[in-house]
């Protein structure tokens, strides 16, 4: 501490509002955020999800014109979810490896649409694609199976990078996905598709409205701990950070988000590389409920929590909210 009262007087910066915006430390701007959506079949469809109020599925061309809306509004990527219909999904998610899948056709849809004006990240993992809803192959006994699942996510990584996927994030937790994937990717010429690793993703109870967008939340047999992280833990975090940034990922993201920002800083002062986060759909949910509630409102609630992300040293923040919050920061 520098000064002592009255010479230093800590609100003297904070009087006016132009002061205040000249000594803001953080800022949160549309080039921030990351917009997931949720892609259904048919054409024209938009499916409202009753446990996530606000956000819908939509087909491939509704995709499309969110795809327009967000470049519109700043919002440099997308994260695109398939709701795989249940004739299509399998006890070994083969559909994830079919090139004209949900993922694929809503890939193409933009690129040709858009071209490289804005990004396309893409979710690598089987739980959209299986009948019993694990992010994996699994064996007799309901064991999610690890190199068996990797072998199955490298060619959904080369299928989506191969439709014209900007960004292969890889969310099902299994060991050595990360350097099998970059090889594939190297080996096939994609040398300029980037990884962004769930490098620590949680076993979480802030997943369930996300599962009923996908469709899997009535699947899932068990549970996801035997490879998604124990809520306790942080320094498997930084060790799970440090194997896949070595096997290529480019940037790794910490899922859910706000209860775990202590992650995000020690991730960002340990590896100093660009860390990103995921305000999962249960967080979503609660600021919508709040608001429904007469709790919060929700403009200045969404605005704080999302510049809580960079605070803590985000780099930018997958969020439900990103139109809305795009929306308001453009004025």
């Amino acid at each position: 501490m520098t000064g002592t009262y009255p010479h230093t007087r800590l609100r003297r910066v904070r009087a006016t509002a132009w002061s205040r915006a000249l000594h803001r430390e953080t800022l949160l701007t549309p080039a921030d955020l990351i917009w997931p959506l949720f892609v259904t079949e048919g054409e024209g469809v938009e499916d409202p999800i009753a446990s996530l109020a606000g956000v819908s599925r939509w087909s491939v061309d509704g995709i499309v014109a969110r795809a327009k809306e967000a470049v519109e509004l700043g919002i440099p990527c997308l994260a695109l979810f398939p709701h795989t219909q249940p004739g299509r999904r399998s006890e070994d998610g083969a559909e994830a490896l079919n090139p004209d899948n949900l993922m694929c056709r809503a890939i193409r849809g933009v690129r040709d649409a858009l071209g490289d004006k804005i990004g396309l990240l893409t979710d690598v993992a089987l739980d959209p694609y299986t009948s019993h809803g694990q992010d994996g192959l699994i064996d007799d006994a309901g064991y999610v199976l690890n190199d068996e699942t990797v072998e199955a996510l490298v060619g959904q990584s080369l299928n989506q990078a191969n439709a014209g996927a900007d960004i292969i994030a890889p969310s099902d937790m299994m060991d050595g996905r990360i350097g099998a994937i970059r090889d594939a990717l190297e080996d096939a010429g994609h040398i300029n598709v980037q990884i962004m690793s769930y490098a620590a993703k949680y076993a979480s109870a802030f997943y369930g409205p996300f599962r009923d967008a996908v469709g899997s939340r009535g699947l899932l047999k068990g549970d996801k701990k035997s490879y998604q992280m124990d809520p306790g833990n942080t320094e498997e975090a930084l060790r799970e950070v440090a194997m896949d940034l070595a096997e290529g990922a480019d940037t790794v993201m910490v899922k859910p988000g706000l209860p775990y920002l202590d992650i995000v800083r020690r991730v960002k002062e340990r590896f100093e590389v660009p860390v990103f986060a995921y305000q999962v759909s249960g967080e979503y949910a609660m600021i919508e409920h709040a608001v429904a509630a007469g709790a919060a409102d929700r403009d200045t609630m969404v605005l704080e929590t999302l510049l809580a992300f960079k605070r803590a040293g985000c780099s930018g923040v997958l969020t439900y909210h990103a139109a809305h919050a795009a929306r308001l920061l453009n004025g």
